[in-house]
């Protein structure tokens, strides 16, 4: 079979599910810089600039940097930037299988080879937009000469490309640029142009830059949340590969729901993302934390508190432990039943947050992904203290009263982390004689509390760390005795029939 390329897509012949590209988008003008070739912005942004185009409301390409010296752009060159999204994944209880070939990017070019290049799309006046995913690493100070070839950081990149900009154009304030960096970091865009002012005045750029960097340019903060693993597996490539009749060696999967949340008040900005009022994907406001704080808490803390409890129970995979009807019961019961009612507020309604956590399960349910359970343990204390010691002690001082799931939740927590020092130096637990990994840097914390403590005891003493949990006494001991009765029927009848016992406690009580 041939390449995925322009020439062949008018051989590709259309089927149920298929989204291909109309031709005239490769006649658009290049109006967005991209740092980064990864899967998430291929899956996410890339995806809905491409959705933009087949519907005449963005009109615009990417030209991708491609910033590291890992790899190559070859598959980019071979295949003209095409390449395969293939959404996989449950809406609303039924299942969603469809293949965009994705024409956003329009060429790809090396900062390590290309950098003049990059440098020339400066002075490109189309060009409106930045985007960026250089892992959260990515965006850090390093002090450089931002005229080198090229320079080292990604911030040192982008100010070197806006430095060009703001010379080639004259200091016009019209040219400005709208920079959206999607790495997973609170305040992204805030924490980036800081980190531009510093390192323009390390490099003693004129005051007149820095007041059109500052004042004509709209660095925006902001959420992405998509599941995006990459590269189908072979049986998957085959399939999809036979019916397009063509292979595609960029193919990726994504899950269906996606969220990109930008936050700004500009006119410019809210112009240049005009498509959003017809694609739910993209929200435009003034304040993003209200959807930060429901992937964190209903999202993450919802992962964080059921994780050990499926390891436990011997679900290896996300997808599986959704298809047993004891587990899906007692996560639907704790995201509606305790973990909403904690987190209603005067920006969160009951209703909000009843759709993100419609929109959570259904992503869980999602038969197309392989999620590991125990891979969501990676750090299982911090996660538990940053995504639910605020959930369960505005639950406590709410209601007055422990929550039984979330306190179940973290006996389990606690059950998962009883571990021992192998040989290696390494901490394993042991689930029915099979010893598992545990990836936290406090397994020695919990290892010697293990040892030397009976359940009360530990709980008492993990539940009163305050390098480990950040509420107050009052919250800890009102929480402490839920935890010790879970985390003693947990010992005593194994943890699937512990599971069934909490779902009969939260039937009774409601």
């Amino acid at each position: 079979m041939m390449k995925l390329s322009k020439a062949i897509l008018p051989n590709i012949k259309t089927y149920p599910g298929l989204v291909l590209p109309d031709k005239q988008v490769f006649d658009l003008p290049e109006k967005i810089l991209q740092f980064g070739t990864g899967v998430l912005l291929r899956g996410l942004p890339d995806f809905i600039f491409n959705e933009a185009n087949n519907q005449g409301l963005f009109n615009g390409r990417i030209v991708v940097v491609k910033s590291t010296g890992n790899g190559s752009t070859d598959h980019f060159v071979e295949q003209d930037g095409l390449y395969t999204v293939c959404v996989r994944g449950i809406q609303d209880g039924v299942k969603v299988s469809q293949d965009h070939v994705v024409a956003t990017i329009s060429r790809v070019l090396s900062a390590m080879n290309e950098w003049d290049e990059v440098l020339q799309c400066a002075a490109n006046p189309h060009m409106q937009l930045i985007i960026s995913n250089t892992t959260e690493v990515g965006i850090a100070l390093v002090k450089e000469n931002i005229h080198a070839d090229p320079p080292l950081s990604f911030p040192g990149k982008l100010l070197s490309f806006l430095y060009h900009r703001y010379k080639f154009f004259n200091a016009d304030p019209d040219k400005g640029m709208v920079i959206v960096p999607t790495e997973l970091i609170p305040f992204n865009g805030d924490r980036l142009l800081s980190i531009l002012l510093e390192l323009a005045h390390f490099n003693n750029l004129e005051s007149a830059f820095l007041d059109w960097l500052e004042n004509s340019n709209c660095f925006c903060n902001s959420l992405v949340d998509r599941i995006v693993p990459g590269k189908l597996n072979d049986q998957e490539q085959k399939e999809v590969e036979k019916k397009l009749d063509c292979t595609d060696e960029l193919m990726i999967k994504s899950e269906i729901y996606s969220l990109w949340a930008i936050q700004s008040s500009s006119s410019k900005v809210k112009e240049l993302f005009s498509f959003a009022s017809e694609n739910s994907a993209v929200i435009i406001c003034d304040d993003i934390e209200k959807y930060r704080e429901l992937k964190l808490r209903l999202l993450n803390g919802s992962h964080t508190f059921t994780c050990a409890v499926a390891f436990l129970a011997g679900f290896d995979l996300v997808r599986i432990a959704m298809q047993n009807e004891d587990f899906k019961q007692f996560i639907e019961h704790l995201m509606y039943g305790e973990m909403i009612p904690a987190i209603t507020s005067d920006t969160i309604s009951t209703e909000e947050a009843t759709k993100f956590a419609n929109n959570t399960l259904d992503r869980y349910r999602n038969v197309f992904i392989d999620h590991h359970w125990l891979s969501i343990t990676a750090q299982f204390s911090y996660k538990m203290n940053l995504r639910n010691s605020f959930i369960i002690e505005n639950y406590i001082r709410r209601f007055n009263s422990a929550p039984t799931l979330m306190a179940f939740g973290m006996a389990s927590f606690l059950l998962f982390m009883r571990c021992k020092q192998a040989d290696d130096g390494k901490f394993y637990g042991n689930l029915n004689g099979n010893r598992y990994f545990i990836t936290d840097d406090n397994a020695p914390y919990f290892s010697k509390i293990w040892e030397q403590n009976n359940t009360k005891e530990i709980v008492d003493k993990v539940l009163s760390n305050e390098n480990l949990f950040e509420w107050g006494s009052d919250i800890a001991e009102i929480f402490k005795p839920e935890v010790v009765d879970w985390l003693d029927i947990l010992l005593s009848k194994g943890v699937e029939h512990a599971i069934q016992i909490v779902n009969s406690k939260n039937v009774k009580s409601a």
